[in-house]
């Protein structure tokens, strides 16, 4: 009689950094694969400062041909904005386009009834500029993106080619106040395999709050955990806060983050098998 496969993940224990709200779908796939999963939710996604800006712009409507998304939060918050003024986007005006960088943004605004017109091969922003399917000049954009630390690429590109871009802020993405208990205490008993990030500022705020919880030789209690990208940009955070990457997703989305995940946990199995710790 043959043996039951082991899990891929058994035994191993991940910390994820993902807002509160998007924890559930790592965690579950996670746990499929065998993992303890510890949560370090590094953002918590609010409104903005102000919403008088994206408010305009959205009372501004029909004069605009794209309305692009880099993230499901954005969607959210512009649909929210839109329901308070008797619109929405599945009934968006017929000559506005939607573009979608993500499966899961396209998912979401599929979800609201609103066709998605344009997503790109690749779930970064920089796939949707190089694949963007015509030409950005004489075309009006409206980009609703985080408040703060968000990437300008997409709009910087689009005004190069000549769009008129609106940049508006549809939420903010905030450090919260501390570290789960359960989750320091692993740490700092060196019981934690893998620490997976989903953006550069997941990264950033984790520092932050690494710091806070254990002083300035807080960089210790990741000596022995390894760290895992979602892609480029967030890499470069990585790089910046904790002077490495051990592994980058491809594709650059929450499936390949948690096959990141397996792939640093399987290098580092001869060196250092589950419980070893």
């Amino acid at each position: 009689m043959s043996s039951k496969p082991i899990a891929p993940l058994h035994g191993r224990t991940i910390i994820m950094t993902r807002a509160q709200e998007q924890q559930s779908e790592a965690r579950s796939q996670l746990h499929a694969l065998g993992s303890n999963v510890l949560d370090l939710p590094a953002l918590v996604i609010g409104p903005p400062d102000d919403w008088q800006p994206l408010d305009d712009a959205l009372a501004d409507i029909k004069t605009f041909h794209w309305l692009v998304f880099s993230s499901a939060n954005g969607v959210r918050a512009v649909e929210e904005r839109l329901q308070r003024i008797g619109q929405s986007l599945a009934n968006r005006p017929k000559g506005l386009k939607l573009a979608a960088v993500g499966r899961k943004t396209a998912q979401y605004l599929e979800h609201l009834g609103a066709a998605v017109d344009f997503v790109p091969p690749n779930f970064v922003a920089d796939s949707l500029i190089n694949h963007f399917p015509v030409s950005g000049f004489g075309l009006k954009m409206l980009l609703p993106r985080v408040q703060s630390g968000g990437r300008t690429i997409l709009g910087e590109a689009f005004r190069e080619s000549g769009a008129h871009v609106i940049e508006v802020a549809a939420y903010e993405s905030r450090c919260p106040e501390a570290i789960p208990d359960d989750t320091a205490t692993a740490l700092a008993n060196s019981n934690v395999d893998a620490i997976a990030f989903s953006s550069g500022k997941t990264a950033a705020h984790t520092a932050s709050l690494l710091s806070h919880r254990f002083g300035s030789d807080w960089l210790q209690q990741l000596e022995t955990v390894k760290v895992i990208s979602i892609g480029p940009q967030t890499s470069l955070s990585c790089e910046q806060h904790f002077g490495r990457v051990d592994q980058e997703a491809d594709p650059h989305n929450l499936e390949g983050l948690i096959s990141a995940c397996v792939k640093a946990c399987r290098s580092e199995a001869e060196t250092c098998p589950p419980g070893s710790r």
